[in-house]
């Protein structure tokens, strides 16, 4: 069997303010960017891996939500609950630095970990949780 993973979806409520972070701070591609209906889709990944990618999605847009059940959404994206993504850089302490310069919310700074990998974590626009291991 050949399964990889092709896409993971992160909510944001600030497509402007998401684009610019993952873009211009991680230096993501942009690879698709669709409006529908006032909301907005928008693909992004990392240079050089196009089966790779993220796509940043407005969380209220999935069918069958309730409106307490977006409330609640609303609410944990806001304390970082509610979705993380794990990244990887073999430069960490440079992107740390570029994540500080661009004025992220900084939640760890590079810290070796007890279970043996070196990372740090912010939070993106959103609040999604954003941790990013040092590559050995």
């Amino acid at each position: 069997m050949d399964i990889t993973i092709h896409a993971s979806f992160l909510p944001h409520n600030d497509p402007d303010a998401s684009l610019a972070f993952y873009r211009d701070t991680l230096g993501f591609e942009v690879r698709n960017d669709v409006g529908y209906s006032g909301m907005r889709w928008i693909t992004i990944g990392p240079a050089g891996q196009p089966g790779t990618s993220i796509v940043l999605a407005p969380p209220a847009a999935y069918p069958g939500i309730t409106d307490d059940e977006r409330r609640t959404i609303t609410e944990m994206m806001a304390k970082g609950t509610y979705a993380m993504i794990l990244l990887a850089t073999k430069d960490l302490d440079g992107t740390f630095e570029r994540l500080q310069a661009s004025e992220a919310e900084v939640v760890q700074e590079p810290t070796e970990q007890p279970y043996g990998v070196r990372d740090c974590a912010v939070r993106d626009p959103a609040g999604n949780m954003i941790r990013i291991q040092q590559l050995r």
